[in-house]
């Protein structure tokens, strides 16, 4: 018998479809999102963001998820629910937590 994982929606700020994930996972790296993402005006590279979750996420979620689709996934999330933000007009891409 298959074991059933519990899911969560994640959001999409431009009003796309949700995407269903494992909770386990997505719980890990929102935490972890948020803890890295500053409040600071200028926020912290996008994609410097994998690297520094990577840091402080255990090694049995890294082994069975994909660091960067996980960030970008959960991060989108983050924005939909108004919990971080892109620093306006700033390339690359910067996010910061919202105020």
């Amino acid at each position: 018998m298959a074991e059933t994982r519990e899911t969560v929606e994640a959001l999409h700020p431009a009003g796309k479809s949700p995407t269903r994930v494992n909770k386990e996972d997505y719980d890990a790296y929102r935490k972890a999102l948020l803890k890295v993402i500053p409040r600071t005006k200028d926020g912290v590279r996008f994609m410097h963001l994998a690297e520094l979750v990577e840091e402080i996420l255990p090694d049995e979620v890294l082994r069975r998820s994909k660091p960067m689709w996980w960030v970008t996934t959960v991060k989108l999330d983050l924005e939909a629910r108004g919990l971080v933000e892109r620093v306006p007009k700033a390339s690359p891409q910067r996010v910061r937590r919202a105020r």
